[in-house]
């Protein structure tokens, strides 16, 4: 019988690491890129990158808020069925990128 162990992790604080860790990751920055094992990972091409999606297991944290919105912008997102506020989120995330010049 195996046991789950679940952790959370706060990224703002990552757990410490040791100082093993801490000179392994040194000697990687230092090692030049043809001395790196990359032998555990598959190669990729371009078809695979071509179908890639971004941000596939990325799970942003929700905030819950109370925003004013016109009754007719309302209206529309809610007229096309379920998950309005799922609609308004994608709207503002695609201006957000928009405007930092990401997309």
């Amino acid at each position: 019988m195996s046991k789950i162990v679940k952790r959370k992790v706060d990224l703002s604080k990552p757990p410490r690491l040791s100082a093993r860790r801490r000179a392994e990751l040194k000697a990687l920055i230092k090692a030049p890129e043809e001395k790196i094992d990359y032998s555990d990972i598959p190669a990729t091409s371009r078809a695979f990158w071509a179908v890639a999606e971004q941000g596939r297991f990325y799970k942003p944290i929700k905030k819950s808020t109370t925003i004013r919105v016109d009754a007719d912008v309302l209206d529309w997102l809610k007229s096309q069925g379920k998950g309005y506020q799922t609609r308004l989120n994608a709207i503002l995330r695609s201006a957000m990128l928009r405007s930092a010049g990401r997309r």
